[in-house]
């Protein structure tokens, strides 16, 4: 019989649940060296396209090639437009995935945001490591079509987050479980038993999103390689004979032309490309909260709190503003457009389109009355401080993911139109690699994709089913299927 393993015994031994994913395929020697094109055109200044701009003034290859980001804010020189998603006031830093590659790719990443000094990227607190309390309702591991649950991801990801602990040579102790709704409010700071199950991760913590992104475009303006130009793109130009993509025609009129075209516009990049069995813009609820000084000081060193059962999460307060959200299934905004998006000729083409709908098309826009009850929820059962659960939110926004079927990325070039590229489904995790991403869609651009992201990144062809598509990867709550415009005309209960 063999003999009992004591919980030490475990917690002391190598840990090889994430393997080593950042090695790279070597290219085949008889592969021909890659042409880089003379001139690129990205469209979208948001994360994927400002952080694969400064990536390409950085490679030797691309040292002739012009590069131009355009993008719809219509603020002259302000990059990115003020309702991209990116533009907020704090975003979660963490490498705490259930997906290993993910894991250890925000790894990668937050080695750049722990640089602190003021010309570096978490410098100027722009980033803090506040620690971060992921959790879960408890229930079964998957759900009756296969997919995980929340408890599921939250249990993959402190055994990952163990591992990257280990690998990166910090102490086990600074991932600890809490494996009952009482131990997780007693650390969470709060008093909250908002969840069954859950773990603290220590190296984690947020960034302010906005001023990152503000120091991100001056990085990219300070090379002198990048044309920023502001206008909104209307529709792709295409050669159809030679099956090329040549540039972008603005809503003025105007076009832009380039020998390569990266398609990098967040929640808009359906209204471009044909991406109906394969992406979808849902837009996710946000509150803030102001608070008091002494509110203030209670609350700005509790890590950052989340349940991936419900979506729910509280952000650390700075400035007295509290900031509670939901990263959820969201609202889907079904519209017809003037100008149907890319695919390819004989393909049918959606009648309607899930399109962002923001602050900035309708400035007394609100959330709807669904999303604010759930957000006060979120503050009862994470903050559950009585002097805060009936104060108004000074403000609220939608904010708008590209959802996935798996929560996985879009790097690829289109399987039919040559020198179009497209880079986007986010859905709702990739700001944290803002200083990575940018390699590694250059990486893929050049033919090089990471082993470990080739089949996760790859375009999808598959059958339109009819079947929604909603990101299943385990963090997501709220109510499948709801639709902005209804719930907005929906009466107050």
């Amino acid at each position: 019989m063999a003999s009992a393993v004591s919980m030490k015994d475990v917690l002391s031994c190598p840990i090889h649940v994430l393997p080593d994913v950042t090695l790279t395929p070597m290219v085949p020697d008889e592969a021909p060296a890659y042409q880089a094109p003379s001139s690129v055109l990205i469209i979208g200044a948001g994360v994927f396209g400002l952080s694969t701009a400064l990536a390409l003034t950085k490679r030797p290859e691309f040292a002739s090639a012009s590069i131009t980001v355009l993008d719809r804010s219509p603020d002259p020189g302000v990059f990115p437009a003020r309702d991209a998603s990116s533009i907020d006031s704090s975003r979660i830093i963490r490498p705490d995935y259930a997906d290993p590659a993910y894991a250890a790719l925000a790894s990668e990443a937050q080695a750049h945001w722990r640089q602190t000094d003021p010309d570096s990227l978490g410098g100027e607190g722009r980033y803090t490591e506040s620690g971060l309390l992921l959790a879960s309702d408890s229930g079964p591991m998957v759900r009756e079509d296969g997919s995980p649950t929340g408890i599921a991801y939250a249990k993959k990801s402190w055994i990952n987050a163990l591992a990257l602990a280990q690998r990166e040579g910090r102490p086990l102790s600074t991932v600890r479980m809490l494996p009952y709704s009482k131990s997780i409010a007693m650390i969470c700071g709060t008093g909250g038993e908002f969840a069954d199950w859950g773990y603290v991760n220590d190296a984690s913590g947020w960034a302010d999103a906005e001023q990152s992104m503000k120091w991100f475009y001056e990085k990219v303006a300070a090379t002198g390689r990048v044309t920023f130009v502001n206008g909104t793109t209307e529709s792709l130009e295409t050669d159809d004979d030679k099956k090329r993509v040549t540039g972008a025609r603005l809503r003025d009129g105007s076009t832009l032309s380039a020998d390569l075209v990266i398609v990098a516009a967040g929640a808009w990049t359906p209204t471009l490309v044909d991406l109906s069995t394969q992406a979808v813009a849902t837009g996710q609820v946000l509150g803030y909260l102001e608070l008091t000084e002494e509110e203030q000081a209670k609350l700005e060193n509790i890590p950052v709190l989340l349940n991936v059962s419900t979506g729910y999460f509280v952000i650390p307060p700075r400035n007295r503003v509290l900031k509670v959200a939901r990263h959820g299934y969201g609202y889907l905004n079904p519209k017809s457009l003037l100008k149907s998006p890319l695919g390819a000729p004989g393909s049918k083409t959606p009648k309607l389109v899930s399109r962002p709908h923001t602050h900035l098309d309708d400035s007394a826009l609100t959330i709807p009355h669904e999303g604010e009850k759930a957000l006060r929820d979120a503050l009862r059962k994470i903050v559950p401080w009585p002097e805060l659960q009936e104060r108004p939110f000074s403000k609220t926004r939608l904010c708008w993911y590209t959802d996935t079927p798996t929560g996985d990325w879009i790097i690829d070039y289109h399987p039919y139109w040559k020198d179009l590229f497209v880079t986007t489904g986010g859905s709702g995790h990739a700001f944290k690699f803002l200083p990575v991403i940018g390699d590694k869609v250059v990486d893929c651009i050049m033919g090089q994709c990471p082993v470990e992201f080739q089949d996760k990144w790859k375009w999808k062809e598959t059958q339109d089913t009819g079947t929604p598509i909603v990101t299943q990867d385990g963090s997501r709550g709220g109510q499948i299927g709801l639709i902005l415009e209804v719930e907005l005309n929906k009466p107050e209960t």
